[in-house]
């Protein structure tokens, strides 16, 4: 739970982006941006965690679930449009897929020549026999759209299937990707009604460790996405099963928020925080090079605190971190709170009001820089957490 003292600054830089253009100069050239760069050879950075949205108005074959457009369903028509107005989309009627891939080539052109970005596909919710559950689908974005987007745009794109275990062809869908360049698989388990336990998910299993294709999954408390609402699913413990079959898996955002049933205690055992599981299942020994989370979102109010501050602070787990920006997510202007960030010394004072001056323009840029200066207990985040390239390469 976020602390009352975290709200103060809510919302500190209002609710819309902005969606400016190029960094001015004395931004661009800030000691700040300059300083983030040191030690990072940019062509070894791709963000390993950026989603791909729209409404569908393409070729793309993106499907919305019509409960996003519509005001009967005030929570997820607002996570609509807070998702469009953080890609700068949101004023594009019937342009707004391809308005929204324009804006990440803006942004991308503003780091450092190299910089790329891993495009997610997101799969339907599919029930345990194997057919496609439309009603509890939130949107739908296929592989073959960010398959061809990265393609299109070679110079600032890499891309990751989404394939639901419960497919009759998971396993034909999962080698056709990895022939047309996947990078990995991304799962958003209690969204999309899988349970990472579930032995219907094995064959898949045993095709990714073949294969070496890694898993990029959501774990803990889920919610920028409403779908199957199966929360139980998104317990890291339940991850288990890939790494037993010999998949690398990456738990996204590190399980940072919400809690789940301690199942190492039976399946009545307490509720403790996710962050801990993931921290237990780190410190087993056996997952050595197996075993990965990213710190996507962590920065966010309600993430950033103990979970944050631990993860930097625990220097042996940094050689198996990976960054990502979670992007659209660093242009939702209302979750984010960087004086919150001050309040918890996880930045300089100095550097607050250049930050929230280059998230205005790039929250691409701003999500490096940032993540670039924070620090607890004397240590930061590595350089080799943001030169991700070597993790998906073959």
């Amino acid at each position: 739970m976020v602390g009352a003292a975290a709200w103060r600054w809510w919302p500190e830089q209002g609710f819309w982006n902005p969606c400016l253009a190029r960094l001015p100069r004395h931004l661009a050239e800030h000691e700040l941006v300059r300083s983030a760069w040191d030690g990072v050879d940019p062509y070894r950075v791709w963000d390993a965690h950026a989603h791909l949205a729209g409404t569908g108005d393409s070729a793309s074959g993106i499907i919305v679930n019509s409960r996003m457009n519509s005001l009967l369903s005030p929570a997820q028509y607002a996570r609509r449009l807070f998702f469009l107005n953080a890609g700068c989309a949101h004023e594009s009627p019937g342009n707004v897929d391809r308005s929204y891939v324009e804006r990440i080539h803006n942004l991308i052109d503003g780091m450092r020549p190299g910089v790329k970005l891993l495009l997610f596909a997101f799969e339907r919710s599919f029930d345990e026999r194997g057919e496609i559950d439309w009603d509890r689908t939130a949107f739908y974005v296929p592989d073959r759209y960010a398959r061809d987007t990265a393609r299109a745009y070679p110079r600032y794109f890499e891309w990751a299937a989404s394939i639901h275990p419960y497919r009759r062809d998971c396993v034909e869908a999962l080698g056709e990707a990895a022939r047309a360049g996947a990078r990995a698989v991304k799962w958003l388990p209690a969204a999309m009604g899988m349970d990472p336990a579930s032995p219907l998910c094995g064959r898949f299993y045993a095709a990714m460790a073949r294969l070496g294709l890694p898993l990029i999954t959501h774990a803990g408390l889920e919610r920028a996405v409403v779908g199957t609402d199966s929360q139980e699913f998104g317990n890291p413990l339940r991850l288990r099963r890939a790494l037993d079959a010999g998949v690398r898996v990456v738990i996204a955002h590190c399980a940072s928020m919400g809690q789940d049933r301690d199942l190492d205690k039976g399946e009545s055992g307490p509720y403790v925080d996710s962050f801990e599981l993931f921290a237990r299942m780190m410190d087993e020994p056996r997952w050595q090079g197996r075993l990965f989370g990213d710190v996507s979102a962590m920065t966010q109010v309600t993430r950033a605190g103990p979970a944050l501050a631990r993860t930097l602070e625990r220097g042996d787990w940094h050689a198996r971190l990976l960054n990502g920006s979670d992007y659209p997510l660093p242009g939702v202007m209302p979750i984010f709170s960087v004086d919150y960030l001050l309040t918890l010394g996880l930045i300089e004072s100095a550097a607050a009001p250049v930050l929230k001056e280059i998230r205005a323009h790039n929250p691409l840029l701003f999500d490096f820089v940032l993540k670039r200066h924070l620090r607890s207990g004397g240590r930061a985040f590595p350089a080799s957490m943001f030169e991700t390239r070597k993790f998906f390469s073959p």
